[in-house]
């Protein structure tokens, strides 16, 4: 081998050792870029170093059944002036419905601001708290739930106010208590009371005694529109009827399952000038059942009114159906003997005929006294009777049942049994005519077991159920 032939190979094996290293050290200082965690492919986390919900402004109002949509901006401090995608929906709690979703954006570097889009339909009143978190900081986001605007009713009249406290009354109940109290108008719904307490006897509608102040008060002022005026009668009557029931729980001789707040209030159909709906207050000793058709009010019918103890005393004395059994031993008082041997029977009730589930069955014949028989002045005591139940329906309502009844008096009939004081076990007097149906009876003591205490009905031939039977 000449001298030019060896400097050729001692060049290629420099050239070779230095490739090498040179390859050596590529891949040694690629491994440290990637260990490092420097390389360009590595994304970089949002971060933030506070997250202010205290200082949120939101773009729109929210109101209770109401649909919304609108945003929450949240302030932040500390961005790193990197890029974020959208956020998952995040559910309210306390108030329920509604729903914060995070809008993607781009943070400041430095201070800024987060924007949530909020939407859903608030079930309640009150606040709307929703947990947000975002680039390692967390808060409690809060959005207040406006009660709806208190409807004024007070220029309606007639059924305008009535369906307008209807309304008023739905307005101030969550989406899930609209579901409970206003239901579907049928027959079945219709028949669903009776002279059990409620714990015994499962009403439709919403409790009383679950609703907040404002719903009760709006509750109150819609039962207070569709009963009458006069004293000791219509809303009057409910209260005290109400009273009672709270004064056996207060007297130590009823537990939790009497009450005023164990009465329920439905609202059957959609309350319009049109069609058929009904409202219907019901609970242990108490049912008002109105039917409205085509605004008009067809049925008042079945009412039923009854009261233990008979009376009691707590800073007043109650007495809330004794104006009914006066009545009607003031009428028994104007009759002459021939005419109490007509109307008495010498049957014995141990109930009223037309309890509840007895609906429709009324007898087909009649008994008693006839409203023929009777002088002037007995007849103006035996309406006298007959207000006392009338008496329970709005004024203007009242004034048209009592037109009828009054026209069909010479065929209506009287019949007692018992003594004419209406003050023993099992006393009991029947008004029966082509419409009218009132029944009264001293029934025995259930929670004062040594006392007696009043059962009382009023039905219509006609139109009970607002003529609805099935």
């Amino acid at each position: 081998m000449n001298q030019s032939q060896n400097n050729n190979t001692m060049k290629r094996h420099i050239l070779l050792f230095v490739a090498s290293a040179v390859i050596s050290s590529g891949a040694f200082f690629a491994c440290s870029k990637s260990d490092s965690g420097s390389s360009s492919t590595t994304t970089t986390a949002a971060s933030i170093t506070a997250l202010s919900c205290s200082a949120a402004t939101f773009s729109a109002t929210a109101t209770i059944n109401t649909a919304y949509t609108g945003t929450a901006t949240v302030g932040y401090t500390g961005g790193n002036a990197v890029a974020y995608s959208a956020g998952t929906a995040i559910s309210s709690t306390g108030v329920t419905g509604l729903t914060a979703t995070l809008a993607a954006g781009t943070l400041a570097s430095g201070a800024g601001n987060l924007t949530y889009n909020i939407t859903g339909t608030p079930t309640s009143s009150g606040t709307a708290s929703f947990a947000i978190s975002f680039g390692g900081q967390s808060c409690s986001l809060s959005l207040t739930v406006n009660a709806a605007a208190t409807t004024n009713c007070s220029s309606a009249t007639g059924i305008s106010k009535v369906i307008c406290l209807c309304e008023a009354f739905k307005a101030t109940l969550s989406t899930s208590q609209i579901a409970t109290a206003f239901i579907s108008y049928n027959f079945t719904n219709a028949k669903k009371w009776s002279n059990l307490p409620a714990a015994m006897s499962a009403r439709n509608g919403i409790r009383l005694g679950d609703l907040s102040s404002t719903q009760l008060a709006a509750a109150k002022a819609l039962i207070q529109e569709i009963t009458g005026t006069t004293t000791n009668e219509g809303y009057s009557e409910v209260q005290q009827v109400w009273a009672a029931d709270d004064w056996l729980v207060s007297d130590g001789k009823a537990g939790s399952d009497y009450g005023s707040g164990n009465y329920y209030l439905a609202i059957l159909g959609t309350p319009s000038t049109s069609g058929t709906f009904e409202i219907l207050e019901t609970g242990h000793h108490k049912t008002v059942a109105n039917t409205y058709v085509n605004g008009v009010l067809v049925g008042a019918t079945p009412e039923f009114s009854a009261v233990e103890p008979i009376s009691w005393t707590n800073g007043s004395t109650y007495a809330p159906i004794s104006q009914e059994r006066d009545a009607f031993v003031a009428f028994l008082a104007s009759l002459s003997s021939t005419q109490l041997a007509t109307a008495k029977t010498s049957a014995t009730y141990s109930d009223l005929v037309l309890v509840p589930g007895k609906e429709w069955s009324f007898p087909t014949t009649f008994s008693g006294l006839q409203g023929n028989a009777l002088t002037s002045a007995q007849k103006t005591n035996l309406l006298n009777v007959i207000k006392t139940y009338t008496g329970d329906v709005d004024d203007a309502n009242a004034a048209t049942i009592l037109n009828t009844y009054t026209n069909e008096l010479d065929n209506t009939y009287v019949l007692y049994s018992g003594t004419t004081a209406m003050t023993t076990k099992y006393d009991y007097f029947q008004i029966s005519g082509p419409h009218v149906w009132i029944e009264f009876i001293i029934a025995g003591g259930i929670v004062y077991s040594n006392q007696n205490h009043i059962h009382s009905i009023w039905r219509d031939r006609v139109n009970d159920y607002g003529g609805t039977k099935n």
